[in-house]
C-alpha cells in the first residue's frame, strides 16, 4: 500500500470522476482510524457526506492501492485538475 495523501479543498464532482478513473481502490481515512473504499457508491457517499463543507471536500485522506492513482491524486490535489502532466 502506498503513502498517505492529504487532500484540500476538493471539488466534489470532479473528484468523484477522478476516482471512476483510477484503476485500484482508493481508501479515505477517517480521524477515527476507519478505512472506506471510495470505489464503492456506498461508502463514497458515507464517507465524503462527514468531510463536505459547502460543496467542497475541505480536507481528507487518501491512501491507493495503485502508484499510478496515487500520482493521479497528487496532481489532481496539486493542480486541482486530473488533466494536467
Amino acid at each position: 500500500m502506498n503513502e498517505v495523501l492529504q487532500l484540500h479543498d476538493i471539488d466534489v464532482p470532479s473528484f468523484l470522476e477522478l476516482l471512476e478513473s483510477c484503476e485500484g481502490n482508493v481508501y479515505l481515512m477517517t480521524p477515527e482510524g476507519d478505512k472506506l473504499n471510495l470505489k464503492s457508491k456506498l461508502c463514497q457517499l458515507v464517507g465524503l457526506t462527514r468531510l463536505i463543507e459547502g460543496g467542497k471536500i475541505a480536507e481528507a485522506f487518501v491512501q491507493c492501492e495503485n502508484q499510478e492513482d496515487t500520482s493521479k491524486l497528487f496532481r489532481y490535489n496539486l493542480y486541482h485538475s486530473e488533466h494536467q502532466e
